[in-house]
Formats: structure tokens, sequence, C-alpha cells
């Protein structure tokens, strides 16, 4: 019978084996696109650049999510900066009379304005500066030489500051550093000078080793919020302190603390802003997403400054 068919309808037409044939308890979709391939179609890689697609589509869409809210919470840090620098001004220009340099109450008001916004501003924004995303594609070093310029402007405005403080407490012979204010703004400020140099010698320098960029690295980082964590906290010290000093009621002329004057309401309202800055300044600091990806999987490698890629 098989042989009369084949003699009625002419010879058979060339087939490709069934994949069935061959795995006959495997029907499955890798076979048959197995099946279709041997018999010369082009359409089965279809299925799989449609695949790759799906896959990739959710972890670029998160991924836009995340710079998205990168740009949200810098721009708060933007925000929160420029508010805690209008406030400490406004409130030495205004109920504090003013600025000098002559040993009087209005040389130590540079003290506060200098601190804010150098040892807080000034120092998160130039902590963060290296994680925006826009630099990620960039020659590194020009962003690198940018985070310590504006680190070395904080620690001369810082500097600056304590030395305003000092001058005024010498020319009323006030007693210097008893307070535990003054005790954290000295080691916050100290330990700043130090990782300044350290991240000088370590990242900046054509003769520093690999070894040591390497050590160096997570103490830079870590020392870096710590030292932002040690002013803020004596920044809403000195604060409390100056309108405890300051608001004193009948005994000069003003209202008292307890019964909150606006005076009072401005500092502790700068207070607050200047916590919420370091919260977010933080936020921006240990997101993981946020951090800037190394250009390659050996990028601990050192590059002398001047000859740095990507």
């Amino acid at each position: 019978m098989r042989q009369q068919q084949m003699h009625r309808g002419g010879p058979p037409s060339p087939s490709c084996p069934s994949t069935s044939d061959r795995f006959p308890l495997k029907p499955n979709l890798a076979l048959r696109h197995l099946n279709t391939a041997e018999c010369g179609s082009e359409t089965s890689a279809e299925p799989e650049k449609h695949e790759v697609r799906a896959d990739n589509a959710p972890t670029d869409l998160s991924r836009m999510r995340s710079i998205m809210n990168f740009y949200v919470s810098y721009l708060l840090c933007l925000v929160l900066g420029l508010a805690c620098v209008v406030c400490v001004c406004l409130w030495n220009s205004r109920w504090r009379g003013g600025f000098a340099w002559d040993g009087s109450p209005l040389q130590f008001n540079w003290h506060p304005v200098l601190m804010v916004t150098g040892l807080i501003v000034l120092y998160g924004n130039g902590a963060v500066v290296y994680r925006i995303p826009l630099t990620w594609g960039q020659n590194k070093l020009p962003w690198k030489l940018l985070h310590a310029v504006l680190m070395l402007l904080a620690l001369v405005l810082s500097i600056v500051g304590l030395c305003a403080v000092f001058n005024f407490h010498n020319a009323k012979n006030i007693p210097n550093l008893y307070s535990l204010h003054s005790w954290i703004g000295i080691a916050a400020t100290a330990l700043f000078a130090i990782q300044w140099v350290m991240g000088f010698a370590g990242f900046l320098l054509p003769c520093s080793p690999t070894s040591l960029r390497k050590l160096l690295k997570p103490i830079h980082v870590w020392f870096g919020g710590s030292i932002l964590t040690l002013s803020i906290i004596a920044c809403i010290s000195g604060i409390n302190e100056k309108l405890f000093f300051s608001l004193k009621g009948n005994s000069n002329g003003t209202q008292p603390y307890s019964r909150l004057p606006p005076e009072a309401v401005l500092g502790n309202s700068l207070g607050v802003l200047i916590v919420a800055f370091g919260l977010v300044v933080h936020r921006i600091l240990s997101n993981q997403e946020w951090q800037r990806p190394d250009s390659g999987s050996g990028n601990m490698a050192y590059t002398p400054l001047l000859q740095e890629d990507n």
C-alpha cells in the first residue's frame, strides 16, 4: 500500500525529520525551535529577542525611577541648604545687630553664619556632588577636583568661624572651650581637616600607591558621614546655647526663651532645617543605587592625577 501511494503521488517532497520522532517524550518549545531552525526558518530568533526586551524593560524602568528619586532628593538638598544659609544670616543681621570684626558681639555673629554655611551646607553639597548621575559617564577627575575644592572652601569658612568666636572670647575675657558644644565643634573641625589632607594625599597625589587608595576609600566614606553628623550636633547645640544666653527675659530687655518669641522661633526653625538637610544628605550617601559605578571591574587600579579616564 505504501509503495502504491508513493507511485500515485509522485516523489515525496523533501522534509525534515520530525522532532517528535527523535524526541517522542519531550515535545517542548526548545525542541520545536530546533526543528524549525533545521528546516531553514529565519524566524526562530524572533521569540528570543522579544523575551530579552521583556526582561530588560523592568530593569530600565527601575533605573529611571531611581535616578528620578535621586534628583528629587538632590533638589531638596539644595533647597534646604539655601534655607539654612538664609535663616542664619537673617537671624544674626536682624535680631543680633549685624556683623563686624572688632572684638564686639557683632564679631561673634560671624561664627554661626560661617559654621552653618561651611561645616553644614558646603560640606553636605560637596559630599553629594560626586553622586550626580549625569557625571557618571564623564571624566572623573574634574568632579574629584570640584569635590576637593568645595570641601576646602567649607574647611576655610569653618576655621574663620572659629577664629571669630575665639577673638571675641579673648577680647571679652570669656573662657574658651568650656562647653560641650565647643568640644564637639572643635572635634568636627579637626577631623574635617585630617579628612581633607588624607583624601588629597590618597586620591589626588600621583605618588599615592594603590594599596593606600584601597585602604582609605571605606574609611574616607565613613568619616565623611560621621563628620557631618558631628557638625549637625555642634550647630544645633550652639543655636540652643545662643538662644538661652540671649533670651533671658527682663535682665536684658528681651522676652524669655520659654515664651518662644519670634527670634526663638527662627532659631528653632534653623535647627530643624539643619537636621532635615543632614537627613537628606545621609539618605543620598547611604543609597547603594546612587553610588558612582566603577568604570570597570578593575577600576581600583591607580591612575595618576591628570591622567585619569572615566
